[in-house]
């Protein structure tokens, strides 16, 4: 199988940087990711889908709009300041991330990054109150066909110390569940293969991989099939050898709700990413929610904060805890989430956000 990784070629890549007012270092690093359901401008490029297209109905006014609600949500997000750093899905271009940001100016978003494979409708972007340091996009193709979605990665520095996120959305189950997860798995090489990279020359740097994966922490006891999420258990651990065995280079992620997250089952050298999807219920069974997206009355984990050990040091950054924004605007009357409504100008998204916190020791 002919393989070929491409790094930061062919996608829109940006990073603005503006005159900045003292924020200062904090002791507590909040990071959210968000799918915003179709966030797009208000002009017709010829991309759009149809509901966001002027022949649909969309217009500037509708999207202004759709600005204001997002940007209100984003400034209740925390109790404190809005998140630090902000990784959204579904975003149609840079000047969309420019216009949240200017909506939450006074919070210092001066660092934004988006990425995207020119022409498809939408792709993934970021703000931040911290300096990016570095920016990179990264997709890998297998026999002529690409990963659908790059993986868009940033380097954040706070307290001194570097932090790189890999900013995802993997493709959708649209086309069916069992013919789409090839193209899940290989977007979690994608993954795989640069944190490996990362690892290898500062072992220590904390990961993270967030977004919207489109495969739920539990996809393998769901279906039964080999996911590009599986859990750290003897039964995924036997499907993988004897399917094609194991190497260095995986198409999958292994999650654990160990802290700090260790093969048990895998072997000792493979790397396990620790998901707050599995935490022990017994730590705080109130903070417990079913997921982060509701479809066909049921609800999915399909949106991820995954971290890798180095977070569980004691030294340095460390994970403190995570939530699913679970209330009011993000959910409507019925406790699911608030979905837009593109002819009404109802609704914010069909995603909850996630909130992700890190200490510094």
């Amino acid at each position: 199988m002919k393989q070929r990784f491409i790094t930061g070629l062919l996608f829109i890549v940006f990073i603005l940087a503006g005159c900045r007012g003292e924020i200062p270092e904090p002791e507590i690093f909040s990071a959210a990711i968000w799918n915003v359901q179709n966030l797009f401008d208000g002009l017709d490029n010829g991309n759009e889908y149809a509901d966001f297209s002027e022949a649909g109905g969309w217009n500037r006014e509708k999207y202004a709009a759709r600005i204001t609600a997002i940007s209100q949500a984003i400034m209740g997000m925390a109790d404190g300041p809005p998140p630090d750093l902000i990784g959204f899905s579904e975003i149609e271009n840079l000047a969309v991330l420019e216009d949240l940001a200017t909506a939450l100016s006074k919070y210092g978003y001066y660092w934004i990054a988006f990425a995207n494979i020119p022409g498809a409708p939408v792709g993934i972007g970021a703000i931040s109150r911290h300096p990016i340091m570095d920016i990179r996009a990264h997709s890998i193709t297998i026999e002529n066909e690409s990963a659908p979605r790059p993986t868009l990665e940033l380097r954040i520095e706070a307290q001194g110390e570097p932090m790189v996120f890999l900013l995802c959305h993997w493709k959708s189950k649209t086309g069916g569940e069992d013919a789409t997860t090839a193209q899940r798995r290989a977007s979690a090489r994608i993954v795989q293969r640069r944190f490996l990279e990362l690892i290898e020359d500062e072992i220590n740097t904390p990961v993270i991989v967030m977004g919207d994966l489109n495969e739920n922490h539990d996809e393998f006891y769901r279906r039964k099939i080999f996911s590009a999420l599986l859990p750290d258990d003897p039964d995924a651990a036997a499907l993988v050898s004897q399917s094609h065995g194991f190497n260095r280079t995986q198409d999958f992620l292994v999650l654990s709700g160990k802290k700090p997250p260790r093969p048990n089952y895998f072997p000792d050298d493979l790397h396990v990413f620790y998901s707050p999807w599995l935490e022990d219920i017994s730590e705080d069974y109130s903070r417990r929610n079913p997921g982060s997206y509701f479809f066909r009355d049921n609800w999915e984990t399909i949106d991820h904060f995954l971290l890798s050990a180095s977070l569980f040091t004691g030294s340095g950054w460390n994970y403190s805890n995570s939530r699913v924004l679970d209330n009011p605007p993000f959910t409507n009357s019925r406790a699911t989430p608030n979905r837009y409504n593109p002819q009404s100008g109802v609704g914010l998204s069909d995603h909850l956000p996630l909130l992700l916190y890190l200490e510094f020791n």
